[in-house]
């Protein structure tokens, strides 16, 4: 079976995403990429750009990510129920 990335490289790119008090906040956990939006809508859009600018003409090998990475998005959500 053929290793299809030898170098250990990843193919996400993980984002974590918070609610402010007045707006989402966006922050990349591989690469110094932070944005924010009054939406998730905008934000995730404020994100997607943000990273694809940040990597624009660099050897994404360097980041430690291989070609075409997805965005992968985790959002920290208010408690449902106090189980305490």
């Amino acid at each position: 079976m053929k290793d299809n990335n030898p170098q250990g490289l990843q193919h996400t790119i993980k984002a974590f995403i918070k609610k402010g008090q007045k707006y989402y906040v966006a922050e990349c956990l591989e690469i110094s990429v932070v944005t924010q939006g009054k939406t998730l809508d905008e934000t995730i859009a404020n994100l997607k750009e943000a990273v694809m600018l940040h990597l624009e003409g660099e050897d994404l090998s360097e980041f430690g990510l291989a070609p075409n990475p997805t965005l992968l998005v985790t959002m920290e959500l208010a408690p449902v129920a106090n189980v305490a």
